[in-house]
């Protein structure tokens, strides 16, 4: 069971976009993310006619490590550490460190 999902709130801790808060919209090779308007790049494209795409300059969110982000708490309004345990049905859910809350997801 992985610590962050698609759709989870997460915060930068580190790197550039530090501070900075978006949504998980992919998850790549276990260890990158690629968040919701953060870590964009500008990227030059070619003209696909084939599909319809037209060429130049384009912004676009690149992966970012795992470890560069933390699940954002709505309720304490910071950042939070995701551990694991099972619930009464002895499925395993993922909970907030520090007030040992259940992450809706």
């Amino acid at each position: 069971m992985q610590k962050l999902r698609k759709g989870d709130d997460v915060i930068i801790i580190a790197g550039k976009d530090k501070g900075k808060r978006g949504t998980v919209l992919h998850v790549e090779r276990n260890d990158y993310l690629i968040v919701q308007g953060i870590n964009m790049v500008k990227k030059h494209q070619k003209p696909n006619p084939t599909n319809g795409t037209s060429g130049g300059i384009i912004s676009k969110e690149m992966p970012i490590h795992v470890s560069n982000v933390a699940i954002y708490n709505f309720n304490s309004k910071k950042s939070d550490r995701v551990g694991f345990k099972f619930n009464l049905d002895n499925n395993k859910v993922r909970i907030f460190k520090s007030s040992g809350d259940l992450i809706e997801s």
